[in-house]
């Protein structure tokens, strides 16, 4: 099993920055994707950046580009999401996700962004 806690979210006006983080605990030794996703009332999540494990890689979705960086630091089982030039269609709660090698899916609690003036 693998837990994940995420923090940062909060509210910001548009233009504005915001970095959330997520910590992972417990069995951590085969994790093959980081990943943001992000979900708004009666609509799917919707997958923001990955980062894979391996080598770094890194995706991102259309509507993010050159706005949203994810990173990670190793040492301590974290992955970040960098938000610059938030846009009010932003606002969502955003999700941490890990996958495993063996294809199992973990998720965070969720943390809420709002972009609003």
């Amino acid at each position: 099993q693998v837990q994940l806690t995420e923090a940062g979210g909060g509210v910001v006006q548009p233009g504005g920055s915001l970095r959330l983080s997520c910590v992972a605990s417990g069995r951590l030794f085969d994790m093959y994707t980081m990943s943001w996703y992000r979900q708004v009332p009666s609509k799917g999540r919707e997958l923001v950046a990955t980062m894979w494990i391996p080598n770094d890689n890194t995706n991102y979705a259309d509507s993010v580009k050159g706005r949203f960086t994810i990173s990670r630091d190793s040492a301590k089982n974290m992955v970040f999401l960098q938000m610059n030039s938030l846009k009010p269609e932003d606002t969502a709660v955003y999700y941490c996700n890990v996958v495993s090698y063996g294809s199992r899916q973990y998720w965070g609690q969720g943390t809420q962004v709002t972009v609003s003036s």
